[in-house]
């Protein structure tokens, strides 16, 4: 009857085949993995025991770029206080306050939407802002004529 051991217990296995006097190379191939791997599993397993041997996570510890709670909360302050001013103007305002590191204008614009007082919405273009490319508008813009009452037709 085979039985299917859990991941920790078949690292478990090959640190106890490694102690017990096996080839790291021999129960690297039979267990289908890398030579440093094993010997990972060892020097986690002689320094944590049996829990050393358990998936990590791979989500890193910190993240030294990011904007410091104090900063954060104070642009929220800011905004709630003056509910008109968007990311720019706290950006602006943070800096005459002499606030360093300065956050940038994204980084207060995405913890403004974490702490719903902004709406995010995609930035839509008016639809008079479009100009249609027109060969004859660009050749006369590009020659520089001047039309027949003396003003530029471009």
């Amino acid at each position: 009857m085979l039985v299917e051991l859990g991941v920790v217990e078949q690292r478990y296995q090959a640190v106890l085949e490694v102690l017990g006097g096996a080839a790291v190379t021999d129960v690297a191939r039979r267990y289908g993995v890398a030579r440093q791997t094993v010997h990972g599993w060892l020097r986690r397993y002689a320094a944590q025991g049996l829990a050393g041997l358990v998936d990590r996570s791979s989500k890193p510890g910190s993240c030294p770029h990011q904007t410091s709670v104090e900063i954060e909360v104070r642009f929220v302050e800011m905004r709630r206080a003056h509910p008109g001013w968007g990311p720019r103007t706290i950006v602006y305002h943070l800096g005459r306050e002499g606030v360093v590191p300065l956050p940038s204008r994204s980084a207060v614009y995405r913890a403004l939407i974490s702490h719903p007082l902004v709406d995010p919405q995609q930035r839509r273009r008016r639809r008079g802002d479009y100009r249609r490319w027109d060969p004859a508008r660009a050749r006369c813009c590009l020659i520089g004529s001047v039309g027949r009452t003396g003003s530029n037709t471009c």
